[in-house]
């Protein structure tokens, strides 16, 4: 028994080190030299001050800035502890409440756009954790964004179009703007007074 014991004992052991500590160093050590920004999550600073990350979603409210897609995370939204949706049917009366709240909240900063509402900016993803709205939820924006602003509505549209990402390996996905780029590109162009 011992004699088969040992091996086992040994191999789990080696193993141990080699996939729970040695490989998982060495990853993070080759991602760190060769992709600095990425490995470190992605964090953009400005005036030396962590703002945000391109690949977490987070909330804005300030009506001149895009909003982002609703996040279903708790304790809060946009809590990259703890990803996740809602996981409520499309007739669950909770859900159906929270995307007529939301209605009513893009209906009351922007009471003149009688457009349908792209259901990215009423309907959480499963992640909640959404960094990006599609082009036409940010187009849908513009108006109230350029009135807010103060600039012509076909500023904001080409800035939308200048940080759009088209679709992955030219088929996958749609097209969509990173809010976090496209809100920081707006205060530059026009910023708010």
């Amino acid at each position: 028994m011992k004699a088969t014991l040992r091996p086992l004992l040994v191999l789990f052991c080696v193993l141990s080190l080699v996939t729970g500590i040695a490989y998982p160093l060495a990853i993070t050590a080759i991602a760190g030299l060769t992709m600095p920004f990425q490995a470190g999550g992605s964090i953009v600073r400005q005036d030396g001050k962590a703002i945000g990350s391109v690949l977490i979603g987070q909330r804005f409210s300030d009506p001149r800035h895009f909003w982002s897609r609703p996040s279903a995370t708790s304790p809060g939204p946009n809590n990259a502890v703890a990803s996740g949706g809602s996981n409520l049917g499309p007739t669950n009366p909770a859900l159906i409440d929270a995307v007529k709240g939301r209605i009513g909240a893009l209906r009351a900063v922007d009471p003149d756009n009688t457009t349908a509402i792209p259901v990215d900016l009423v309907t959480a993803s499963a992640s909640g954790l959404d960094p990006e709205i599609s082009v036409a939820a940010a187009r849908y924006q513009a108006a109230r964004i350029a009135r807010l602003r103060g600039i012509a509505r076909e500023r904001v549209e080409a800035l939308i179009l200048e940080h759009a990402a088209g679709q992955w390996l030219g088929f996958l996905g749609e097209p969509r703007v990173n809010v976090l780029e496209l809100n920081r590109a707006l205060d530059v162009t026009a910023p708010v007074r």
